[in-house]
């Protein structure tokens, strides 16, 4: 029944009430349809149309050094099947200028056809009939931006926010790991991380003793004096292992001064030419032993030429030394693997590999990633069996005394005390955080 019919209908059997219902109905829907017509109100409106420019910037109008009361503004986020082409056809960009944006030469400064998803941007258009596209605004990460100027021809740059620098200290007493007394302050745990690279040669960050103690000194970064996004290198560091003190301070390599290393208060290079281990922060599961017996092959002996270092599949494995990429295949016992020369005398090998990152020939610097832990071959469980030649003779990489890095030269050696000495002096002064508190464990 029609709503005239239905009102006819009521009037004629005398329902006044129901007639009051039906008109209060009508006059409500009224109401509410006056305010949800084409007008919508700005929480309707999808993200990807033109928003207020005070929502934008309420306390400002210009947004990465442009006014944005001169355009009409649009900001959105990098949507699933989205590239930055179509993003621009979208806003009357035609296809020359997006070929020449995404050209060999601009891909050198930032390579456009790589935007990632869920990453904002901000379009700003003409307030002319037009409304073209001028400016695409594309943030990269926290710090990093690419400007793609339209208003004259098409252009490319990249830049950076400004960002402010504090200079941090910290410090610390083992207790479990070095993880948690990092965490407990909270500190960035790039810290761990980063101590973890300086004194890879030194000391074993999977065998830290309780009681052992770390200071360092490093630059935290900021945008607007509030927003963190990241720490700068470690500046100099402390660690006190067994008793034992390491100091390690940043410098730049005697070889090459555009190479910055580490080296202890004497001017010693804390780098060696082998890393200790292939993997960080991973234990040793099975050491090299040449009178191994196993039960599964009845009690034999069966030596084990490798050190199995035990760790989640998919953790990076990295050359210990630079050298040439050898071998990089898979074999039934070895499963996926990779074997380096590093010099005449010095071979490694990487086994049990889940999948390989270099090929034979490459040649791949200390530390470089060359796999991933996996379980390929014969093993029971994810880790690396990482072997080592000396001479052409399998031997424990763990009782080799393995060359060190090139030191200071002598004629360098006091101007670099002299110019350590103040931020060494600084790193002396610096109190443990939780030392009275690890002491009454």
């Amino acid at each position: 029944m029609k709503f005239k019919e239905l009102i006819a209908h009521l009037i004629k059997r005398k329902k006044i009430k129901l007639l009051l219902a039906a008109l209060l109905t009508v006059v409500i829907f009224s109401f509410i349809y006056s305010f949800s017509g084409d007008d919508q109100s700005e929480s309707s409106l999808p993200l990807s149309e033109a928003l207020p420019v005070e929502d934008l910037q309420p306390k400002d109008s210009m947004y990465f050094g442009f006014n944005l009361n001169h355009f009409e503004v649009i900001r959105d986020t990098v949507k699933s099947g989205d590239s930055f082409g179509e993003i621009l056809l979208s806003h009357k960009v035609g296809y020359p200028e997006i070929h020449q944006l995404t050209s060999k030469k601009n891909r050198a400064l930032f390579d456009l056809r790589k935007i990632r998803l869920g990453r904002p941007y901000t379009i700003l258009k003409s307030k002319d009939s037009l409304q073209k596209a001028e400016l695409f605004i594309y943030e990269i990460d926290k710090i990093n931006y690419a400007v793609v100027d339209l208003r004259n021809g098409a252009s490319l740059e990249r830049k950076e926010k400004q960002i402010n620098t504090r200079e941090r200290e910290a410090s610390g007493v083992i207790t479990s790991s070095l993880s948690e007394a990092i965490l407990d302050q909270g500190i960035d745990y790039d810290v761990t991380q980063n101590l973890a690279s300086i004194y890879a040669w030194t000391i074993d960050f999977w065998r830290l003793s309780k009681g052992d103690k770390f200071k360092v000194i490093y630059d935290e970064y900021f945008l607007d004096d509030a927003t963190y996004v990241g720490m700068g290198p470690i500046k100099a560091a402390y660690f006190e292992h067994n008793g034992k003190a390491f100091y390690a301070f940043r410098h730049p390599s005697p070889e090459n001064s555009n190479i910055i290393e580490y080296f202890d208060d004497q001017g010693e290079n804390l780098r060696r030419a082998f890393l200790r281990a292939p993997v960080n922060f991973s234990r040793i599961s099975s050491r090299y032993n040449l009178k191994r017996r196993i039960s599964y092959y009845g009690n034999k002996i069966k030596p084990h030429k490798g050190t199995d270092y035990a760790a989640k599949v998919g953790t990076p494995i990295m050359a210990t030394a630079d050298g040439r990429v050898v071998a990089a295949s898979y074999t039934r016992g070895n499963g996926n693997y990779v074997k380096i020369r590093h010099n005449n005398t010095y071979s490694t090998q990487y086994l049990h590999m889940n999948k390989r990152k270099v090929k034979k020939g490459d040649y791949v610097k200390q530390g470089e990633v060359i796999g991933w832990v996996g379980m390929t071959g014969n093993t029971s469980g994810p880790h690396v069996c990482y072997r080592f030649w000396k001479n052409g003779k399998q031997v424990d990489p763990l009782t080799q005394k393995l060359p060190k890095a090139k030191a200071l030269p002598e004629p360098l050696r006091l101007s670099y005390i002299n110019t350590i000495n103040p931020i060494k002096t600084q790193l002396d002064c610096i109190g443990f955080f939780n030392e009275s508190y690890a002491q009454s464990e």
